[in-house]
């Protein structure tokens, strides 16, 4: 068998939609970007979202919706993505690490606390895997410290305290005590890439609570205005008969969502719901064959929270990192392509430069030294997914008798 980590799961019903908008005329923003907009705010129980080029786009935007820039400080995971992290770097703010629980892939929520400063802005907690984050403890980290929070504009001053804005890639679909992820978090910031469970191609969306003393059409506008240009209106509202002029407002950026992308998206929520379930069912066949066997892996069910169920992460005790890569090319060998998740941000040359030593993040170093993440997507067919587990189950062995 040749068994690819993560191929998009698309269908005719996505090509007609894609073709149907091709035929239409309208290729970049327009109905049907504003139609999936509507759609993934009513999927996670939102007055509005923002449909945007990427989950990256998105966080970035979100944060100059918030006003944060430069002498602020903003709090991420050192275990995950680039993207949590690098968007502080756009806007000007310091970017604050903080190192996982000793045996947990979620930040050490003590350590958040201690991080808070009075120049502290924004969390930026990860829902690693499509498995949510403990928002109770973040919520609660947040309103304790809400002294030492000094707002700077109007709309840190409506919220009054650190601003939760969740990197939620992983997490569409997801729930957290019967909440839909992107309804938790005050802002939240979902990827719609090619890998994730739904996808547009590239792209993602921003949505936000509602905030007492807050228009949410004029937050909706906003990210309009930062997303294209500063431009006061879009091109579908130009189309309106004499309503050609518009005005730029500001200098802004370009990461608008578009049309062709759009209908991708149209087409996946229509399919949603049945592909959420079918990865439950892998997960359920990964989790029988592999925990009984002493791998350690993620909780993705509970009576708390439901995961979008993005991720296979693995962890074998005890191996080093030469029998992790050992184990990833016997997989190969077999025709199963594996991957890592992730390699912590302070191993990184980027982050190195900005100061930033794995020695000062132990537990996130523990975490990814025998990690190994398992092909999880609906492509999946049921003999491919016992056939993974047979050859991890056989692999893996040879090294837990060790």
């Amino acid at each position: 068998m040749k068994i690819p980590f993560s191929p998009p799961d698309i269908t005719e019903a996505e090509i007609e939609e894609v073709a149907e908008a091709l035929r239409s005329g309208w290729i970049t923003t327009g109905p049907k970007t504003k139609e999936l907009e509507r759609e993934v705010a009513a999927f996670c129980g939102t007055n509005r979202a923002v449909c945007l080029n990427s989950q990256t786009a998105c966080g970035e935007m979100t944060l100059r919706v918030l006003g944060v820039g430069e002498g602020d400080e903003v709090i991420t995971s050192a275990y995950t993505y680039t993207a949590s992290a690098s968007v502080v770097c756009h806007v000007g703010a310091k970017l604050v690490l903080v190192d996982t629980q000793k045996d947990s892939l979620e930040m050490d929520y003590d350590k958040l606390e201690a991080a808070i400063t009075e120049k502290t802005k924004v969390i930026i907690p990860v829902d690693l895997g499509g498995v949510p984050c403990d928002y109770d403890r973040i919520f609660s980290i947040v309103e304790k410290k809400k002294a030492l929070f000094h707002p700077t504009n109007e709309l840190q001053k409506a919220i009054g305290r650190v601003i939760v804005m969740a990197d939620a890639a992983h997490a569409f679909g997801a729930t957290w005590k019967g909440r839909p992820v992107g309804s938790i978090a005050d802002f939240s910031n979902f990827s719609f890439h090619a890998v994730k469970n739904f996808t547009t191609a590239e792209g993602g969306a921003a949505t936000w609570r509602s905030i007492e003393g807050v228009d949410d059409e004029a937050l909706y506008h906003q990210y309009q205005l930062l997303s294209l240009h500063g431009q006061s209106k879009d091109a579908l509202a130009k189309t309106q008969l004499g309503a050609w002029e518009y005005d730029i407002v500001g200098p802004w950026y370009k990461c608008n969502m578009t049309d062709v992308t759009a209908a991708i998206g149209l087409a996946q929520m229509k399919r949603y719901k049945g592909l959420l379930e079918r990865r439950k069912e892998i997960i359920g066949k990964y989790d029988a064959a592999l925990k009984p066997l002493g791998i350690e892996v993620l909780d993705h069910y509970s009576e708390k929270h439901q995961s979008s169920g993005h991720l296979y992460i693995t962890r074998i005790p005890g191996i080093t990192l030469e029998q992790r890569h050992e184990i990833i090319v016997k997989m190969a060998e077999a025709g199963i392509a594996c991957n890592v998740h992730y390699k912590p941000l302070p191993m990184m040359t980027a982050y190195k430069n900005l100061g930033f030593d794995i020695q000062d993040y132990p537990n996130a170093y523990e975490r990814f030294a025998n990690e190994i993440t398992l092909p999880l997507h609906t492509k999946l067919t049921d003999e491919e997914v016992d056939y993974v587990a047979e050859q991890y189950s056989k692999i893996v062995k040879e090294y837990l008798a060790c």
